[in-house]
């Protein structure tokens, strides 16, 4: 479990989940876009929730489960992503800009899961 003064990846998922609300009022309100845009506001905001949780385990492999759900979760709104950047409601600039810090967050996720998966072996 990570403690507050580690708790790097909590305050990038929550900034992360911030943007995505954004990219899906501006989804929803200006390109009138509803269904992938629901898609990807429901697990980009996942992974913070899901983080939280892990922060809050009741035992080590509690806290794989949960990381391993906010890394799904990651992996599913990248693909959302790059969807709504082939149908063309993201322009390939709005796409990289959010997809970076995506990319950064599963990046840290697997670093955080790996070391948990080695810690607990």
């Amino acid at each position: 479990m990570m403690t507050r003064k580690d708790n790097s990846i909590a305050e990038k998922s929550m900034a992360f989940a911030v943007r995505i609300v954004g990219l899906f009022r501006h989804l929803t309100e200006k390109k009138r876009e509803c269904v992938m845009s629901k898609q990807v506001l429901r697990s980009g905001t996942s992974i913070g929730a899901n983080v939280r949780e892990a922060n809050s385990a009741q035992s080590k492999s509690d806290f794989i489960s949960k990381m391993s759900i906010a890394l799904k979760e990651c992996d599913e709104t990248g693909y959302w992503l790059e969807l709504l950047m082939r149908t063309k409601f993201l322009s390939q600039d709005e796409y990289l800009s959010i997809d970076s810090d995506c990319r950064e967050l599963f990046a840290v996720l697997t670093a955080i899961l790996k070391s948990a998966r080695r810690v607990s072996m």
